[in-house]
């Protein structure tokens, strides 16, 4: 729904509420937000609405999404709330539900939910309305749990890590963890007052911490995004290390552990050729999935991996979260770095990429993919790389956009497809 109100953010609570009000037990819902001014009200209005159906709320103030999932396992909650627009500008904001399993909600339950929006609110009588209260621990709950995901025998002393909280939810608790097991820590984006989330900081402008680690002669720069389920790294030279490289990295250091569950990786239809062929070389399967984290943990579920990820840094680590956590996957990269003794500029350079090249392409109306011309232009390219390289072609699933990406090892002809390909599209779509 767009867009967020404190209206809608109130009946978004009644209508899950009641969908979740099952069984004779006190009813429980957790809710944790990022640092957004709109927080303030958003959190006041879905604790109304919560508390109107029958259920007690418990707030945790500013805290990672991570932190929310794991704490409404640990706390028995029925339902986990994270109210969070993740990397985007401090104007927006939305809401993330998660169940008493700490996963994100299926699309059955979201549709159901969805449903109940447009019904009259069923509220409680007088004596069966909700009460709220604030724990002031959650932070130090997550911490602790984060810290456990580092084998005890690992320390970081003697690394120095420059560390992009995006002024977001991570504030606290990322320098914190990384400073506890021992690193010394320079904490950027840690001054958070309501407007300035992902503002020139965090994941998103990762160019603010490149330079300080260049300047501060740090070994390692972590950069989260706003809700801190998500990270990009850059190593000591300032060089920015994506997602792809981090999987590679994580999926090594589970096979030498003999840990690889199903022995695959499950990334998307985004990640470079590089990474599958790496992997191919150790004997480590790929299996790629629709973009979107969602679409990552729905078939890591499915094979029993426990390890998946997204090239834009969204990294899910099922034996120790049941979601996206930066946090969790900036501890493992410094594990590894702190074992190998070796530069960020060598370890986190696992494969060449290969070249890679992503273009947009704007329309009016219509189905542009469904076009005679755009799908034999597009048979085309696809037999020009076959063996070479990939094609991916996809709409936007918010904008009026069809995404154009080509990878193979011939820069040049990857150019010349991704433009022969928008021309078309843009032609035969107005």
């Amino acid at each position: 729904m767009s867009p967020m109100t404190p209206e809608i953010a109130m009946r978004v609570g009644q209508a899950a509420g009641s969908h979740f009000l099952r069984g004779k037990h006190k009813h429980r819902v957790v809710i944790g937000k990022d640092t957004r001014l709109s927080g303030y009200m958003m959190e006041s209005a879905m604790v109304a609405g919560f508390t109107s159906v029958g259920m007690d709320v418990v707030q945790f103030g500013p805290i990672p999404t991570p932190a929310v999932a794991l704490l409404t396992r640990s706390m028995r909650a029925d339902l986990g709330v994270m109210i969070s627009a993740s990397h985007n500008p401090y104007e927006d904001n939305g809401i993330k539900l998660f169940g008493p399993d700490g996963f994100k909600l299926s699309d059955k339950d979201e549709l159901m939910i969805e449903a109940l929006l447009e019904e009259p609110a069923q509220l409680a009588v007088s004596r069966d309305i909700g009460r709220a209260r604030r724990i002031e621990d959650a932070r130090g709950r997550y911490i602790h749990a984060v810290k456990a995901s580092v084998p005890e025998n690992i320390r970081f002393d003697g690394l120095h890590v420059v560390v992009d909280c995006a002024n977001g939810a991570a504030y606290q608790v990322a320098p914190a963890a990384i400073w506890e097991l021992g690193a010394k820590v320079t904490a950027i984006g840690v001054t958070p007052n309501g407007r300035n989330i992902n503002d020139r900081v965090g994941s998103t402008h990762v160019e603010t911490m490149c330079e300080t680690v260049v300047a501060a002669g740090a070994d390692i720069g972590i950069a989260l995004d706003g809700d801190a389920d998500r990270l990009i790294v850059c190593d000591e030279k300032g060089q920015v290390v994506d997602g792809d490289q981090i999987m590679a990295l994580m999926a090594m250091r589970l096979k030498r552990a003999e840990n690889l569950k199903a022995n695959k990786l499950v990334a998307t239809i985004m990640s470079n050729l590089g990474l599958e062929r790496f992997l191919a070389d150790h004997d480590i399967g790929l299996l790629r999935a629709q973009v979107g984290d969602r679409y990552v943990l729905e078939e890591m579920r499915k094979i029993g991996a426990n390890l998946g990820g997204e090239q834009s840094g969204h990294m899910i680590l099922l034996d120790h979260a049941t979601t996206g956590d930066g946090t969790i996957t900036a501890l493992q990269i410094l594990a590894g770095l702190a074992e190998s003794e070796r530069p960020a500029s060598e370890l986190l350079h696992m494969f060449e990429p290969v070249p890679q090249l992503l273009k947009n392409v704007r329309y009016n109306s219509g189905q542009p993919l469904a076009n005679k011309v755009v799908q034999a232009a597009i048979a085309d390219a696809e037999a020009e790389l076959s063996g070479k390289g990939r094609l991916v072609i996809r709409p936007s699933g918010t904008e009026p956009l069809i995404r154009v990406m080509a990878e193979g090892d011939d820069a040049a002809q990857v150019e010349t497809i991704v433009d022969q390909l928008c021309d078309i599209i843009r032609n035969e779509a107005g």
